[in-house]
């Protein structure tokens, strides 16, 4: 799951107990944000200010309990008070709305949403046995679950869209595609990756290899950027088969999604799907060595409690690569708080 996680910088000369304190209330706004997600507020406030009471009646909440959520949201700039007991929605508020660009409200609810807050309530015992807190409070590991819930399913696909879908320029720029010929994406999600590639490089083919649930949806953006004829999209399972013949093979965003024995499975696919001179690309934190804060690091606590999988350094890819038949080849560092982890046949 670049994530905006790292934590801004406390006030010069708080105190050490304040400033911890301050990082637990964390958890306040996260689920404040959460709750004006799942109301719709920002589209009940889309077109002009509201009266409590009609924002009340509209969601269904109680007046006065909901006075006060609205209050919070506007302290931190997601609504503003435009008079007593009426509230008004500023331009960070609009990017709650359901149609606007950036996923905001699907990755909100999905984040700070209630299973992952279930999964978050068994943090420790996952530190105790590895286990995910989610198959502890769900008894499902996390594919499985959204597979069983339709409707946290697509947020979770927009989610990634919001985490992610701002980072595919500095991969595109990071890296010189134009020497290839073709490019298959590996679990690439709707494909707005393997888009902005074909899109900077109008000679490529490229390749995206999906679970079916999300097949129409990639057709559907490759359709609507004009890719359709560039693009074969296919259903099937990284675990199973990949396909041949392409000159690079991405994964972005999927390895950490398991743990090293899934890993290698994938990797060993990809390998076999390899000709001598392809590429393998992986798109992920690459975690830096000592103290240095990365968001990766944050978000690897998430990999333990929510997927059953993990964030790695350097030398932890080079590991998976060697045992799968790969080679380290470089990390070339992007924009972002990404890299891409280059590799080839051995």
């Amino acid at each position: 799951m670049t994530m905006a996680i790292a934590r801004a910088p406390a006030a010069e000369g708080t105190p050490p107990p304040l400033e911890l304190i301050g990082m637990a209330t964390a958890i306040w706004k996260a689920r404040a944000l959460y709750a004006a997600a799942h109301l719709g507020l920002a589209d009940l406030l889309a077109s002009e200010p509201r009266d409590v009471a009609a924002l009340a009646a509209q969601t269904g909440t109680h007046a006065p309990s909901l006075h006060r959520l609205l209050r919070a949201l506007a302290s931190f700039g997601v609504l503003t008070e435009a008079g007593p007991q009426r509230f008004a929605l500023t331009p960070l508020g609009a990017a709650l709305r359901r149609d606007a660009a950036g996923a905001a409200r699907s990755t909100v609810l999905t984040l700070a949403g209630d299973w992952q807050w279930q999964a978050w309530s068994h943090f420790l015992a996952s530190l105790t046995t590895g286990r995910t807190g989610l198959a502890t409070a769900t008894g499902q590991e996390l594919f499985a679950y959204l597979a069983a819930h339709p409707q946290d399913s697509v947020r979770f696909d927009e989610a990634m869209v919001g985490l992610y879908g701002g980072l595919w320029p500095s991969i595109v720029a990071a890296w010189d595609f134009a020497p290839l010929r073709s490019v298959a994406d590996i679990g690439g999600g709707v494909g707005l990756l393997l888009a902005a590639i074909l899109s900077a490089h109008p000679h490529l083919r490229g390749l995206l290899l999906e679970q079916a649930a999300t097949v129409a949806k990639a057709r559907e953006v490759m359709e609507q950027r004009g890719l359709s004829r560039r693009c074969e999209i296919v259903a099937g399972d990284f675990f199973a088969a990949v396909p041949s013949g392409h000159d690079a093979y991405v994964l972005a965003h999927v390895l950490h999604d398991w743990d090293d024995a899934q890993c290698l499975s994938i990797l060993r696919r990809c390998r076999e799907a390899m000709h001598r001179d392809a590429r393998l690309l992986i798109v992920e934190s690459v975690l830096p060595a000592g103290d240095a804060p990365h968001p990766g690091k944050l978000l690897d606590l998430v990999m333990l409690t929510v997927t059953g999988g993990r964030e790695r350094t350097e030398t932890e890819f080079a590991d998976l690569l060697t045992a799968a038949g790969l080679r380290l080849v470089r990390v070339v560092p992007t924009a972002a708080a990404q890299s891409i982890v280059e590799a080839a046949v051995v």
